[in-house]
């Protein structure tokens, strides 16, 4: 078994890092800067940075903040919102970014894949999956979960995959925020569906969850939020319990 990901998601909007449920009831989860220093400082493998109002206002991730972020780092660093063009992605990978995480506009235009993959390779593409699953299937959701696109989030991944994705990022929203556990439903049909390193994210709440999901999915990593920003498990605490637990950690 390859060692497996831990990644610690800072989703951020006007500034600072929330956390909600099922991607509404936002509530402050604290300065994005000092919470990736912290991250950094316990273990985490990775970062995942997501402005997440960044594509409905139509405005550009603050390259600012990832400045700032990167400064205080030495991890890699994925940074997503409002990106729609390789003017935004150079900018980025610029400001310090290690990799740049794209959803509603490459669903919108999915040439957008092809022509970043090509700029600047596919090692720093995560294309990212907001899926909401009904009847056993899943359905593309952008907008930061506001806009169904009836687009099958496996065929999705398969073209993305086909168009230079690197990654894949994908996100329960019917497990988002609820601690109960990854869809490993879900997780299960994209890893099938793709030859890429899949993060599986929405509904981690304990440690067994972690252990759960590598246990019974080929997925690569494991990414969450509420249980990190606000105390509930630590990264330390985690990656021993999955040490003891048989399972590979970096």
């Amino acid at each position: 078994m390859l060692k497996k990901r831990i990644i610690p998601c800072l989703d951020i909007k006007d500034g600072r890092t929330v956390k909600g449920v099922n991607f509404v009831n936002l509530r402050d989860a604290g300065d994005p800067a000092q919470l990736a220093e912290l991250y950094a400082a316990h273990g985490a493998d990775e970062l995942v940075f997501l402005d997440i109002t960044a594509s409905i206002h139509q405005r550009k991730t603050l390259a600012v903040l990832v400045e700032r972020i990167a400064e205080r780092i030495d991890i890699p660093f994925t940074v997503g919102g409002g990106i729609s063009s390789t003017e935004d992605v150079r900018a980025l990978l610029q400001a310090g970014a290690d990799k740049i995480s794209v959803n509603s506009s490459v669903i919108r235009r999915p040439e957008l894949i092809n022509e970043i993959s090509s700029e600047f390779g596919n090692q720093c593409l995560v294309v990212a999956i907001d899926a909401k699953g009904e009847n056993g299937k899943w359905e593309v959701y952008i907008d930061g979960g506001r806009t169904a696109t009836r687009i099958s989030a496996i065929h999705w991944a398969q073209e993305a995959q086909s168009r230079g994705a690197g990654e894949i990022l994908l996100t329960s929203m019917n497990r988002d925020g609820t601690k109960s556990g990854f869809d490993h439903h879900l997780v299960h049909a994209i890893c099938d569906a793709v030859n890429l390193p899949v993060i599986a994210s929405g509904g981690a709440g304990s440690v067994d969850h972690f252990v759960d999901l590598f246990s019974n999915t080929n997925v690569d990593a494991a990414l969450a939020a509420g249980i990190f920003h606000f105390g509930e498990i630590t990264i330390p605490e985690l990656k021993n319990y999955l040490i003891k637990s048989n399972i590979p950690v970096r």
